[in-house]
């Protein structure tokens, strides 16, 4: 079976670039075919550079990185340097990247990505706000049929938010980005707090990537270190919870996860509620089902999958 063609849409962030390194690692199941960077966890001159520091620990630097979205569709933007660090990938020794951004926009090549491929075989992955999606789909509506699935990291019910007692942070940022995806009729998985707080990366998860002993292991590890610190000390896990890359392990082995197919409805116009993820979960809603909401993970059986694949770089 050939790989599954996905564009990741991203704002690394720690968790982004494992996802990043996941996909990569994986090329027999996904056909990386461009990654495009929106601003979220920092601003978007962070984000185009994180992305292309993680191609280059990848030593994929053939893999495009397209900069876009500098700012949600209607808000000023919120960043997150309390979790992330200054630079976004705090951590790890950085560098300039050698590689440069891919020329154009990357809201023009999600729209030139789906237009090009055959309806139905190109999946995105968006792991920050959903401005460039939802720009894409504003911009070139005909492209909303082509997508094969959006599988997101984004939301959340039973764990409610993280940046606002009601709100998670992607859909927090842009929440009118968010209302279009989720309305926009493609077909949707949500990857929510309620499944990435239960993927924790514990000691002895991040030890035994360290003790791969490959610059990827050792940049995954030390990202990991900083990263685990801020969730640790809020919510007193054993671990910092691993959101991104429920993505692209979703893609890998959906057998890792359960969840149900529910009507998502986003909250753009209450102060209190801004950026919720309204989840009819229990179905007492006459509301139409829009997006597979995941609510658990096999974490054993996802650290085993992120590990062995993390080896391969």
């Amino acid at each position: 079976m050939s790989a599954r063609k996905i564009i990741i849409d991203t704002d690394p962030g720690q968790d982004d670039a494992v996802a990043i390194l996941l996909a990569l690692a994986s090329p027999e199941d996904l056909g990386l075919l461009g990654i495009t960077c929106v601003a979220g966890n920092v601003p978007l001159s962070l984000t185009s550079k994180n992305a292309r520091i993680v191609c280059e620990a990848a030593a994929r630097p053939d893999v495009p990185v397209y900069a876009g979205s500098a700012a949600p569709l209607a808000r000023p933007l919120i960043t997150a340097e309390h979790v992330h660090g200054q630079t976004g990938l705090d951590g790890p020794d950085l560098w300039e990247p050698a590689m440069p951004l891919a020329d154009g926009h990357g809201v023009d090549f999600i729209i030139e990505t789906l237009r090009r491929h055959e309806p139905g075989t190109v999946t995105l992955c968006t792991l920050g706000p959903l401005t460039n999606v939802a720009a894409a789909f504003n911009t070139a509506p005909d492209i909303i049929d082509r997508v094969q699935e959006i599988v997101m990291m984004g939301g959340a019910y039973f764990e409610v938010g993280n940046i606002t007692p009601a709100a998670e942070f992607n859909i927090y940022v842009d929440p009118e980005a968010a209302e279009i995806v989720f309305r926009s009729g493609a077909p949707i998985t949500v990857m929510p707090l309620d499944v990435t707080h239960k993927v924790l990366a514990t000691e002895p998860r991040v030890e035994a990537i360290r003790a791969l002993n490959t610059r990827v292991g050792h940049f995954t590890a030390e990202m990991l270190d900083f990263f685990e610190r801020f969730d640790v000390e809020k919510y007193g896990s054993e671990g910092g919870p691993l959101h991104d890359p429920c993505v692209i392990a979703w893609l890998l082995q959906p057998e890792l996860f359960s969840g149900r197919h529910v009507n998502v409805e986003i909250e753009t116009k209450s102060d209190l509620t801004l950026g919720m993820t309204v989840a009819d979960w229990w179905g007492v809603t006459d509301r139409d089902a829009n997006a597979m909401f995941i609510g658990d993970a096999d974490a054993n059986g996802f650290f085993t999958l992120l590990t062995e694949r993390l080896a391969r770089l």
